[in-house]
């Protein structure tokens, strides 16, 4: 029966990313004077379990790079070759290197091998210069059991491998024959193969998901008994493994001759082993050298949990529970509808407020499943500062807390770029180098911290530095000479950093591949406003810079104000909210070519009025006795016009595009209690498409 493995290549890329990252975590916190024992191997299991994988599915591309990498990754944790400067960059480079073949395999292309051919040379070639001197630092490895015979640890001229796996192998995901093949690559060929039946029952007592049998493998080549150890690594405490070389004149049965073969008519079989009657001072059994032993593959169970999203049991069990309370409450419902009468209402109403009461569980349930730690964002950045840093020639400390502070997977996935854009900005403009750092007396290595909590129903994330600030001068000058301020305005510094976000600007002199080219802070605006956020900046002079961004929770459900135009009803989602006000005739100013403005304090709103952007046919009305709702968006305020305020609850947002098409100005539909539809108003596109978003600020703007 054949298998198709394409049905796991989902498995196998979201492992390999999370063995991927694993790797760059531990790449970054080795100490290059003493490195830690724990963390080499962590890094070395991550290489060979993608190499295993990609092996199994395959992927030759990526089988064949980390191959060479593993080699390396052995030799120094077996202390045969010191860590170094060099090597550490040059792994980091092969972590990016493998995602890379990783990201275009997933996509069904033909990964790109310059880079790569080019990085295996470079580990090739420190390999052929031979090891390094073995670094007092690095820990031996634990000394191997005693064996009779020296080539057990060189290689010997072939070998001879008794495996005997016990019944339960195949249940924890691993498989005999991918063993064989990963064997057969190592030696080319040069095997065979033969199984041992003894364990296995009659027909009648054959269980599909028990392994009976065992294996005499006979190895012809001359390679390291190192690879083969490595070939079995994860099964040392699901199987049996004895590894003789053919030098002690074992046949191709697996019975020992000369000496040892008169103990072979004690061999007795069991139903779990059967071993041959080789003494314990002549076989070698493998052992996990330094390193921990674990299964190669994941459970069934778990890959299904990993397919998309992981989910932790309690979370899930939540979610069961409350399905089962909703399935009682519509028994009781049930019953109550078959046979109503006006004595049973106060039990309906009860009845009504119980499901009222398990449905909102069951949301929050379900809501909780897609909730991951933030920490799956901020894992990035200790590389992102560690690359930075060292191109600018400057020294930074990342500092992170509140990384298991949850947030929606969705919003998670759309906050990474923007937030990479930040800390580049942090890095390059904030960050002095050292030099300057000393001069005014602060340390001359800078401090980078990160922070994310929850507060008042959303998430907030906090960007800080200790550097030099941003400078409000300059930032008003070049806006000045870009035209987005007129020359004499009276700004505050909020204003003036608000001007960082607009297209186009920058105050770099100098275009680099880290800035100068006026993309990205306003991308950052942009793509925050997307998620209903917000992002908020502080700065003092010398002292450093602070960004905030705040963002809802989840993007499936939205606090929304409703509203009524005419006949019609819209959300406005709470977040873009400031303030409903009853308009005031002495309040409202017509701008010659522009819509009417609202003087709000000290300063002036545009007024839109809904029904005309949205073609509402509906009684016109003076605007002075309707209701304005102020809101805001991309750092600006506008007045929306609307005939009543109806009420604020949280909806279920459903997609336009997926059930219908894109429309302007809507940024989705839910459906409300009473069964009627209504539409989502999407703030920043309306605020395009009426016009009145205004990029100049003057002196008109500012109330007298």
């Amino acid at each position: 029966m054949s298998i198709d493995l394409s049905q796991f290549h989902q498995v196998f890329f979201e492992e390999s990313y999370e063995g991927l990252d694993a790797m760059e975590q531990g790449l970054l916190e080795l100490d290059l004077v003493e490195p830690d024992a724990e963390i080499i191997n962590t890094i070395f299991r991550a290489a060979h379990s993608m190499k295993g994988g990609a092996g199994t599915f395959g992927f030759n591309q990526v089988a064949g790079f980390t191959h060479v990498l593993e080699t390396l990754l052995d030799q120094i944790r077996s202390g045969k070759r010191a860590m170094s400067q060099d090597i550490q960059n040059l792994l980091l480079k092969s972590v990016d290197c493998i995602k890379g073949l990783l990201q275009d395999l997933q996509a069904g292309n033909d990964p790109n091998l310059t880079e790569t051919n080019s990085l295996k040379a470079q580990f090739e070639s420190i390999l052929n210069v031979g090891s390094a001197s073995t670094d007092a630092n690095i820990p031996d490895e634990p000394p191997s059991p005693p064996a009779v015979d020296k080539q057990d640890d060189d290689k010997a001229g072939g070998w001879h491998i008794r495996f005997i796996p016990e019944l339960t192998i195949l249940q924890t995901g691993n498989e005999p024959a991918r063993m064989f093949r990963q064997l057969a690559e190592l030696c080319d060929y040069q095997m065979q193969v033969i199984a041992d039946t003894q364990r296995l029952p009659e027909l009648t007592g054959l269980d599909p998901e028990k392994c009976y049998l065992a294996w005499d493998i006979r190895i012809e080549k001359s390679i390291e008994k190192s690879e083969i150890d490595e070939v079995f690594e994860w099964v040392i405490d699901d199987a049996e493994i004895i590894i003789t070389p053919l030098s002690m004149g074992v046949d191709s049965t697996g019975s020992a001759s000369g000496e040892h073969a008169s103990n072979a008519g004690e061999e007795k079989p069991t139903e779990s082993v059967v071993a041959p009657a080789t003494p314990p001072a002549e076989k070698t059994v493998v052992k996990a050298e330094a390193v921990e032993a674990q299964p190669q593959a994941k459970s069934p169970q778990k890959a299904q949990e990993s397919s998309s999203i992981r989910v932790s049991i309690d979370k899930v069990d939540s979610l069961i529970n409350m399905v089962g309370e909703l399935v009682i409450t519509q028994s009781m419902l049930g019953q109550l509808g078959q046979n109503f009468d006006i004595s049973r209402v106060q039990r309906l109403q009860e009845g009504l407020a119980q499901l009222e009461h398990n449905t909102r569980e069951l949301q929050e349930s379900v809501m909780k499943i897609r909730m991951m730690p933030i920490s799956f964002v901020f894992s990035r950045f200790p590389r992102l500062v560690r690359d930075v840093s060292i191109s600018l020639n400057k020294k930074i400390e990342l500092l992170m807390s509140g990384e298991n502070t949850e947030l929606d997977k969705t919003v998670m996935e759309k906050i990474g770029d923007p937030m990479v854009h930040l800390i580049r900005n942090s890095i390059d403009h904030g960050i002095e180098v050292p030099a300057d750092r000393l001069a005014a007396g602060k340390p001359e290595t800078g401090t980078v911290k990160l922070d994310a909590y929850h507060q008042s129903g959303n998430i907030v994330i906090e960007i800080k530095d200790d550097g030099a600030g941003i400078n409000s001068d300059r930032i008003l000058s070049k806006a000045i000479e870009k035209g987005l301020v007129a020359e004499g305005a009276n700004l505050s510094q909020e204003q003036i950093f608000d001007l960082i976000f607009q297209p186009g600007f920058s105050t770099a002199d100098i275009v680099s591949d880290l800035s100068g080219r006026g993309v990205g802070m306003d991308v950052v605006r942009r793509n925050i406003s997307a998620l209903n956020g917000s992002i908020e900046v502080s700065s003092e002079r010398g002292r450093g810079s602070r960004f905030v961004i705040r963002l809802p929770l989840t993007l499936a459900i939205l606090d929304g104000q409703l509203v009524k135009v005419g006949d019609e009803i819209y959300i406005f989602p709470l977040v873009s909210i400031v303030e409903s006000i009853q308009l005031d005739d002495r309040a409202i100013n017509h701008v010659g070519g522009h819509s009417d403005v609202l003087q709000l304090r000290d300063e002036y709103v545009p007024i839109i009025e809904l029904d005309d952007v949205f073609n509402i046919d509906k009684e016109k009305k003076p605007i002075e006795e309707s209701i304005i709702v102020v809101v805001e968006t991309d750092g600006e305020k506008m007045g929306v016009v609307v005939d009543e305020l109806l009420g604020q609850q949280q909806v279920v947002i459903k997609s336009l595009e997926e059930n219908y098409k894109r429309v302007d100005g809507i940024s989705g539909a839910t459906i409300l209690g009473d069964g009627t539809v209504a539409l989502i108003v999407d703030i920043s596109s309306l605020s395009k498409m009426s016009g009145a978003s205004s990029k100049i600020i003057d002196g008109s703007h500012k109330a007298a």
